[in-house]
């Protein structure tokens, strides 16, 4: 719809064309998930490795909870690094919070397991967890408000999309590494050592990303300020504007918990609770990140012509009627068939209402403050209801005995959104009178 905006429309960034800076600038978030999905997928290889339990239950939820704790240290992150981000700039921000994430990927990549050297594996593995969820805190802010200032007049949502597509690409190409090497490997393989192929993998393309970041230009809006804020100026306008934070939180809400469920999720569902092959539930996977990579930039534009709150309202309440009865109708008759209909049909739910609740979240947080209040808002739904859907999703099966159960989850996290998205669209709000400017 917008496509050639992205190429095409406004002037470059110096020399730089805007399909350059996207790549640039989104190419950490590609790093981020691309380990974050990987976790989530070897979450089973990982619980043996490095939390030997009798209990599968036991060892998976302590693999969870330690993937859950990176998500508490984003809010932290998004503190501390968004507000130096807000006053160095988006650029030196953004290769900080790379090398931060690096540290992370390398480290757990490289840990002996539990095994060799007994309780420091797991560990240096939460550490390396906390290190990736501390970057992370600001990662996905800087990025999202590097994209906002850098679009076109009236292309706003459809720029911002890219933060999170650039995720699905990763999520592919893990998706796709896996499949090559469950074919490859037998998996007893797989579960001894093989699963720290596509962790090395990541390790390998870091050099990469920090080349393309090291050539981003500044953004125009970021310059233009006379007024750069010290971070303990950041601190006090968060606290000035908590109200808008915690509605941001909740906006988001729906956004972190869906992804994470078809995303990191879904083959540990698909594996240990529909007892579906390891082949199905990674084409599965594969299929939502195309998906997901559709969607977003299609929401992100949609929202940019009609607005964000008719899209951000539509996709809530559908989310809160039909999640729990698509995932009911999946594990009444587990099959490739029905699991990849029903994860497309969330993923349709995540891609539009992303594409349109990231320009949104940018909108309403005050300029001055931007990077540091879109990250707290983003890194507090993470730590709440995002990160912990796994461990969630895998305590209520657990408990209640029902396999959908996760879509009482995901009704929640849209109610959530939805409440949100009413607050801060009502009449004379300022996330409504920056939607329809955008």
């Amino acid at each position: 719809m917008h496509s050639s905006s992205l190429s095409a429309e406004a002037k470059p960034h110096g020399r730089t064309s805007k399909f350059g800076a996207v790549l640039r600038v989104t190419s950490g978030n590609f790093l981020e998930q691309f380990d974050f999905f990987l976790f989530g997928f070897y979450a089973t290889s990982i619980a043996r490795v490095f939390f030997p339990s009798t209990s599968e239950f036991a060892s998976l939820m302590l693999t969870f909870a330690v993937f859950g704790a990176g998500f508490l240290m984003r809010p932290l992150g998004a503190i501390v690094l968004g507000a130096y981000i807000d006053e160095v700039g988006r650029r030196k921000g953004l290769i900080v919070t790379l090398s931060i994430m690096a540290s992370g990927t390398i480290l757990i990549a490289c840990v002996p397991g539990y095994a060799t050297i007994g309780l420091l594996a797991p560990a240096l593995v939460l550490l390396g967890r906390l290190l990736q969820g501390f970057s992370a805190g600001a990662e996905l802010g800087g990025v999202s408000v590097y994209l906002a200032e850098m679009a076109t007049p009236g292309h706003k949502g459809f720029y911002t999309s890219w933060q999170s597509a650039s995720q699905q690409v990763a999520i592919v190409v893990a998706a796709a590494l896996g499949y090559l090497l469950n074919h490859l490997m037998t998996a007893s393989e797989i579960g001894a050592w093989g699963w720290r192929i596509p962790f090395f993998v990541g390790c390998a393309i870091v050099p990469v990303i920090f080349l393309l970041r090291s050539t981003l230009q500044e953004t125009d809006e970021f310059k233009a300020r006379t007024h750069h804020p010290r971070a303990r100026q950041v601190f006090a306008a968060m606290l000035q504007n908590w109200r808008t934070v915690l509605a941001g939180m909740l906006l988001v809400a729906m956004t972190t918990t869906s992804f994470y469920l078809i995303t990191v999720y879904t083959p540990t569902f698909g594996k240990t609770v529909l007892k579906l092959t390891t082949a199905d539930s990674l084409i599965v996977t594969l299929c939502v990140g195309l998906s997901n990579f559709f969607w977003l930039p299609v929401g992100g534009a949609l929202s940019d012509r009609i607005g964000r709150k008719p899209i951000l309202v539509a996709i809530t309440v559908l989310a809160i009627c039909t999640s729990y009865p698509a995932l009911f109708w999946l594990s009444s008759a587990p099959s490739f068939g029905r699991m990849l209909i029903v994860l497309l049909w969330l993923s349709f739910f995540f891609g539009m209402y992303n594409g349109a609740m990231v320009a949104a979240l940018t909108e309403v947080m005050p300029a001055e403050v931007r990077v540091a209040g879109f990250s707290l808002a983003f890194s507090l739904a993470t730590a709440v209801f995002g990160g912990f859907t796994p461990a969630v999703s895998t305590y209520l099966i657990e408990m209640t005995g029902d396999k959908a159960a996760p879509g009482y989850w995901l009704s929640f996290a849209a109610a959530c959104g939805l409440v949100a998205t009413l607050a801060l669209y009502r009449r004379g709000g300022t996330a409504g009178q920056s939607a329809s400017l955008a």
